[in-house]
Parts: structure tokens; sequence; C-alpha cells
């Protein structure tokens, strides 16, 4: 295989891996993304709470500890009762 072949398969096998929609989680990882998530807050149970519930029905959790919900809106748009961000 030629060296520029092999850079042309490497580039696209690296652009179809990437996604824009933060970390996707199937529910059985969804303990490990937000203990990823919640590792620096403050309240970590009720952060834990919260992103296990907005990570089961968005099925992602943003990256880092915290902002990026850009990359999940269904987490970025869920609200509480009394209209504030339901997802750490």
């Amino acid at each position: 295989m030629k060296p520029s072949t092999l850079a042309v398969f490497l580039l696209v096998l690296l652009f179809l891996s990437y996604s824009p929609q933060g970390s996707m989680a199937d529910p059985g990882m969804c303990g490990l993304k937000c203990g990823m998530r919640c590792a620096k807050a403050s309240a970590k149970d009720r952060c834990l709470k919260y992103c296990g519930i907005c990570c089961a029905e968005c099925k992602c959790v943003p990256s880092g500890t915290y902002g990026h919900k850009d990359e999940c809106p269904c987490y970025r748009d869920k609200k509480s009762s009394k209209g504030t961000p339901k997802c750490p």
C-alpha cells in the first residue's frame, strides 16, 4: 500500500470515528460517564443522580466536568419544574 493511500485511509477512519454528539452512552455506561462528569461537583450525590436520569433519557453525556452542553442538545435542553437546567 502506498503511503498516500494509507494516509487517506487513516484520515477517513479518523473522520468516521469522530462524534460531535459528546459522549454517546448506552445505559450501562451512564455510571462511568456521569462519574467523570461529576468528578469535581460539590454535591456529588445530587450530580450523579440527575446526570444518570439525563443520560438514560438522552443517551449522551457532555465531555468534561462542566459546560460543553452543546455537544448533547437533549441534555442541554432538559429543565426542572422550576425552569432551571436539570442536567449537570
